[in-house]
C-alpha cells in the first residue's frame, strides 16, 4: 500500500523556519524524483521544489535562497527547510513522488497545511 505521509507544517511567524518532512511507503523511493508543490486558497498547485534520484534539486523563483530540499533514501524520507518565511509562503505544501523512467506512476501525499502570520 502506497502512502505519503507529511508533517512539520504549523503555524509560524515572518522570518521564521520550518521543516516539512515526506515520509514513503510502498514504493521503491530511491527511483522516484521527489517534490514538494503548494496551493493556496483560489490558487493553483504550483512546484515549490523537487529533487532527483542523483540528487539534482530545481526550485521555484520566489524560494531559491530560502528553501533547501534534501532526502534521505536510508528512511525513505524528503524533507524541505524553510527559512526566512514570508506571509505569502502561507499554503497547503503536498509531497509529490514521479517515477524516473515510468509514466504514470505519480502519487500524492494529503498535505499539510504551513501559515506564516504575526
Amino acid at each position: 500500500q502506497l502512502q505519503l505521509v507529511e508533517s512539520g507544517g504549523g503555524l509560524v511567524q515572518p522570518g521564521g523556519s520550518l521543516r516539512l518532512s515526506c515520509t514513503a511507503s510502498g514504493i521503491i523511493f530511491s527511483i522516484y524524483t521527489m517534490g514538494w508543490y503548494r496551493q493556496a486558497p483560489g490558487k493553483q498547485r504550483d512546484l515549490v521544489a523537487s529533487i532527483s534520484s542523483g540528487r539534482s534539486t530545481n526550485y521555484a523563483d520566489s524560494v531559491k535562497g530560502r528553501f533547501t530540499i534534501y532526502r534521505d533514501n536510508a528512511k525513505n524520507t524528503v524533507y524541505l527547510q524553510m527559512n526566512s518565511l514570508k506571509p505569502e509562503d502561507t499554503a497547503v505544501y503536498y509531497c509529490n513522488a514521479d517515477h524516473e523512467w515510468r509514466s504514470g506512476y505519480n502519487y500524492w501525499g494529503q498535505g499539510t497545511q504551513v501559515t506564516v502570520s504575526s
